[in-house]
């Protein structure tokens, strides 16, 4: 049945600035774009491996104001050979580290950051022994 996750869906406040965070500083392919039925830029979807996606919508507003436990998306998380790696990398772009790499309590080693909208991102790596890493 489920073949795997297809697109995580996020609304994002300035365009450029999100597809620079994802395809230059993470490294994602921008894929492909959906237009609006007035031709209008919409979706624009980063490609994070084979068939699977980020999806950034245009036009979303800040809310300016931070709330625990929003209802919605928590957080993204991709999935990486070298948390540390990535670490030093995204740090050496400029950006700021929410959370360093560190076991977290499922076992696994991660680090947190945050796109320009806010919106958590995990890197894990997991172990070799890691539920993540069944099929």
């Amino acid at each position: 049945m489920i073949k795997g996750l297809a697109h995580v869906a996020l609304t994002v406040e300035d365009m450029e600035k999100s597809l620079h965070f994802y395809t230059d500083i993470l490294g994602l392919k921008h894929a492909f774009q959906v237009k609006d039925d007035k031709g209008q830029p919409w979706i624009e979807y980063v490609q994070t491996g084979p068939r699977q996606f980020i999806e950034l919508f245009h036009g979303g507003k800040n809310k300016h104001e931070p709330v625990d436990r929003e209802i919605g998306v928590h957080h993204l998380c991709l999935r990486v050979e070298d948390v540390n790696l990535v670490a030093d990398d995204l740090e050496a772009k400029g950006v700021s580290l929410d959370v360093k790499p560190k076991r977290g309590k499922g076992g696994n080693y991660q680090c947190w950051v945050r796109d320009p909208d806010g919106n958590k991102i995990e890197f894990l790596q997991p172990d070799a022994d890691s539920p993540h890493m069944a099929d």
